[in-house]
């Protein structure tokens, strides 16, 4: 997953991932790579397209 500078650190990513691999910290997204299972919720419910799908 690549996280853009456009990240609002809204949360909305880590609200839709079912596999809780999402943390949102402090001016900080990080993934845990080894809990997701590249499902695409996070991508969609970005409100300003900060994730991609590698």
């Amino acid at each position: 997953m690549i996280i853009k500078d456009c990240c609002l650190y809204c949360g909305a990513c880590a609200g839709v991932c079912q596999a809780d691999a999402i943390d949102v910290q402090e001016l900080k997204i990080v993934v845990d790579d080894e809990k997701c299972v590249k499902c695409g919720l996070c991508v969609k419910a970005c409100p300003v397209a900060a994730l991609e799908m590698e």
